[in-house]
């Protein structure tokens, strides 16, 4: 992270501004500063904290080997991380946050105390809206951060909106600076070991005072580009075995058993390249009127090429399409975890045993803004106001996808579970993966053109009376209000039947005899298909353009919705102080008014009724839900001085978060081959959180501290899935038919559930003396839902288990800091968690760990050699269904080594 000419200036004053910047007093925020010098500051204003909170600076997250907020925030008590949202799988860069085992919808980010709109760069997110209200952080580089406040016991006045808590992102400001002028510039290559590529990063940022330091300019400027390459192996949307199967008759031992319909191996390689900047415009004519103006941009263009060569066990010559498999087949576990099939086919009466797909979706980008302009006045010595309006907005946008689904013929197909143990043993005998002749299209899918907008407006006021009122010494209040519109939009691309030989291979895509990298796989080891024929990127990207259908014709309403919110929210809370004890009480009250728009097919039109036809046959007919509460969020929080180095704290409050996006948004999401589905829930209830936190902290010697802390969340009206069926159309029947199917699906759905959550927190700082420490946490968590639903088998996961929700976390690292260098070496690790719900079946990651190292150098005061290292211990992502013998994913994405120089004037 590039630091500030005046950081260490800005380090000792820190807590002055804060209470300037955000109409909070300096005790209200603890600081847990990195290295060295800032250790006892941040402890001192830890012990006098009046709530629990956590607070990562500037300077910290440039001396962590990390690259990014998230990254930085995996060493806090209680927060775990995650690296995709949810439809794009598991990659090298931390990109969500969530606190005390709950899902990252459930902790709520801002910037600078507003809500702040993020966009997906993957389609499936895009489209089907599964990430939700979570934050993307790969949008927001750690340059920009001043400082990112951790709030784990809430208070009245804070933006209410994470159950869980809140983590505020706080930007610099042009009048912390010391100097009237400030430069810094930072330069680095990043080095990924997968695709052996080198790619610039730069980060350049001015600051501008004027001599009385009433007046000041900052502008940040970056540009960061990274090469990823993932190698995996996907064992997609996994079923059972039905009841009308034709193979049972000869073999009843495989009646409901599970298997993966797909087994592939997926390579996927993307270029990303993070540009924007943020720039602050700060009046401050006196220390009693306070006016600043904030912008920021960040788009991030994501362009990737993704490609699966899989074994199809629904195709013709399989299970899936009634036959048996041959002798010898295994199960266990409830799993058919062997089993072969010996090509049955002809070249005059072909079978299916695979299918390959190739996707290359060129311009795919994220973007996220904000503006916002905060003001500040105290008109008397006892009265404080501040206000803040502004606007946030956030698009994701899939505007092509060039596709090519092949058919694997007369290959027979051989597969073989190892558990996570090692990726699965797949052959295909007899067909050579690496020649693409052959090989017959089967179809042209894909949601292109496709995009998400979500936008906010808001506004605020709040006061702060100092008063002598017996124990209260200050009284503060506030009114806040929102409007929030989130809407996507997608068209099912379909062949372009004019010039498509759909079926056949006379408009197969040239192949220029390109294949998978040497290298694949080699990480995950395993024995399948790793000598893969590919597509060129620029023929496939061509070719879907000239054999695409992506006609608004074909706008896809199932996947579509539009949402309004509109909230208001009032706060009153009391500031306390007595002999050894502190604290706070107050009572926020938000009413929330939203309309979830979404839209259904009918397989007949009304009568007396004027509905749009449907492209794939029936009727679209809109529909409209309201959805609207009021909730009283009170809270309570107490800080008491046991001994002269010992502090406990009480916090009793209640929190709400309002249901993800994609859960209100109505859309039902279906996978015609399995006739399967999520759906929406557009009279879901906000979550509710009855919370206690209890905490202790020793702080033993100077610059040390042990902490241990106790929480526990009542959940009401959590979030939870449930299945129903339903009559949707068959759109891939409908297409090759020429007419309208309708066919009975099985949805998994939201629902609202009660959920508990307790926790054990524990933390350590250690000095070992001679410029070296070391500071570690590991954080216990029971989450469960109260109310189960059914198991789907008896050898099925734990139906309890909440989203999100590791039982253990833990992070440990050891630094050096002298006046010429600094080093430090950190470990993360968390246990199994249920991800998130796919294609109706969980789908769990099982416990993971990585390791990052930094070196910093001062070559002078004004110049730093940096080099650090991410994932160095290379991390094997592993996903299962609902237990282990029922793999999903293998996932490697290598390691990232940085070197670079910081200059600062």
């Amino acid at each position: 992270m590039t630091l500030s000419v005046a950081m260490n200036a800005q380090a000792q004053t820190q807590q002055q501004q804060q209470a300037t910047t955000d109409n909070r007093e300096p005790d209200a925020v603890v600081v847990i500063s990195g290295i060295r010098g800032s250790l006892q500051q941040s402890l001192s204003v830890k012990r006098n904290a009046s709530s629990n909170v956590d607070v990562i600076t500037a300077e910290d997250v440039g001396k962590m080997p990390d690259k990014n907020v998230a990254d930085s925030l995996q060493r806090v008590p209680g927060v775990n991380i995650s690296t995709s949202g949810a439809g794009s799988g598991g990659f090298d860069e931390n990109d969500r946050v969530s606190l005390r085992g709950t899902a990252p919808s459930l902790t709520q980010t801002l910037i600078n105390g507003h809500a702040v709109s993020s966009g997906e760069w993957f389609v499936l997110d895009q489209v089907g809206g599964a990430v939700g209200r979570s934050t993307s952080y790969s949008l927001l580089p750690s340059e920009i951060v001043g400082q990112v406040v951790v709030y784990k016991a809430p208070t009245a006045e804070q933006v209410e909106g994470g159950s869980s808590g809140t983590i505020d992102i706080r930007t610099r400001h042009p009048l912390d600076f010391r100097q009237p002028i400030s430069l810094e510039a930072g330069v680095e290559a990043v080095y990924a070991t997968l695709p052996k590529k080198t790619d610039p990063q730069v980060n350049v940022l001015f600051n501008w005072k004027n001599e009385q330091g009433t007046l000041g300019l900052m502008a940040q400027g970056f540009s960061e580009k990274r090469s990823l390459r993932r190698d995996g192996q996907e064992l997609l949307q996994w079923t059972q075995v039905q009841p009308d199967n034709p193979a049972l008759k000869a073999h009843p031992d495989l009646a409901h058993v599970w298997f993966p319909r797909l087994i592939g191996s997926a390579l996927f390689q993307q270029e990303r390249h993070r540009t924007g900047g943020l720039i602050d415009l700060q009046f401050k004519p006196s220390r009693d009127f306070n006016l600043e103006a904030t912008y920021f941009r960040s788009k991030m263009d994501a362009s990737n090429y993704n490609t699966n060569y899989m074994i199809d066990m629904n195709g013709s010559g399989a299970l899936g399409s009634g036959v048996a498999p041959d002798p010898g087949y295994v199960i266990r576990n409830g799993t058919l975890v062997s089993a072969s099939f010996t090509n049955k086919g002809t070249t005059a009466s072909p079978l299916r045993y695979g299918v390959v797909d190739e996707i290359v979706r060129n311009g795919e980008y994220a973007q996220s803004e904000f503006f916002d302009l905060d003001g500040k006045w105290r008109p008397t010595s006892n009265l404080t106001i501040t206000a803040k309006v502004g606007s946030t907005k956030g698009k994701g946008v899939t505007p092509q996808q060039g596709v090519y689904e092949g058919d694997i013929n007369n290959s027979g197909l051989v597969y073989t579970l190892n558990g996570l143990g090692s990726p699965a043993t797949v052959k295909l005998p007899g067909i050579n993966t690496s020649v693409f002749t052959g090989t017959i299209l089967d179809w042209v899918f894909g949601s292109a053109p496709a995009s998400t907008d979500d936008k906010e407006t808001y506004g605020q006021i709040d006061a702060a009376f100092q008063l002598n009122a017996g124990a209260f010494h200050e009284i503060r209040f506030g009114l806040r209000g929102t409007e929030h519109t989130r809407t996507n939009f997608e068209v099912a691309q379909g062949p372009n039947w004019a010039n498509t030989d759909v079926g056949g291979s006379s408009t197969n895509p040239a192949w220029n005899g390109t294949t998978y990298p040497g290298n694949f796989a080699k990480d995950l080891g395993g024995d399948f298909p790793k000598n893969v024929w590919m597509l060129d990127r620029a023929i496939l990207d061509a070719w879907g353009t000239l054999h695409s259908n992506r006609d608004v014709s074909r706008t896809y309403y199932p996947d579509m919705f539009n949402l309004k919110e509109k909230t208001k929210a009032f706060y009153v809370q009391g500031e306390m102080e007595g002999e050894g004890w502190s604290g706070n009480v107050g009572l926020r009250v938000v009413r929330t008014e939203g309309t979830s728009n979404g839209y259904q097919i009918l397989p007949n039109q009304p009568v007396g009724g004027n509905l749009p036809a449907f492209p794939w046959g029936g009727y679209v007919q809109q529909t409209a839900t309201g959805n609207n509460s009021t909730i009283p969020l009170p809270s309570l929080n107490l800080k008491f001085d046991l001994r002269s180095d010992v502090v406990a704290r009480v916090g009793l409050s209640r929190t709400m978060t309002r249901p993800d996006y994609g859960a209100l948004g109505g859309t039902v999401e279906l996978t015609d081959e399995t006739h399967t589905g999520n759906g929406g829930n557009a009279a879901l209830k906000p979550v509710k959180s009855n919370n206690l936190d209890l905490t202790l902290q020793w702080y033993y010697a100077p610059h040390a501290l042990l902490s241990a802390g106790l929480f526990y969340m009542d959940l009401k009206d959590y979030v939870g899935y449930g299945t129903s069926t339903g009559t949707f159309i068959d759109t891939r029947a409908s297409q090759e038919r020429k007419q309208a199917v309708f066919a009975t699906y099985t949805i998994t759905s939201p629902i609202n559930v009660s959920a508990k959550v307790k926790g054990l927190e524990l933390a350590a700082q250690v000095p070992l003396g001679m410029g070296f420490g070391l500071d570690g946490n590991v954080t216990l968590a029971d989450s469960h839902l109260n109310s189960c639903p059914p198991m789907q088998t008896a050898t099925s996961g734990n139906p309890c288990d909440m989203v999100g929700a590791s039982k253990t976390t833990a992070n440990g690292g050891l630094f050096f800091e002298n006046d010429t260098w600094n080093a430090r070496v950190s470990y993360s690790w968390r246990s199994a968690f249920l991800a998130a719900q796919d294609r109706g079946t969980p789908l769990y990651q099982d416990d993971t760990g990585t390791l990052a190292a930094s070196f910093n150098y001062n070559i002078s005061k004004n110049i730093v050699l940096t080099i650090s290292g991410q994932n160095l211990n290379n991390p094997i992502l592993k996903n299962y269904i609902y237990n282990k013998d029922q793999p999903a994913r293998f996932y490697a994405n290598g390691a990232q080594y940085y070197a670079g120089v910081r200059i600062k004037y």
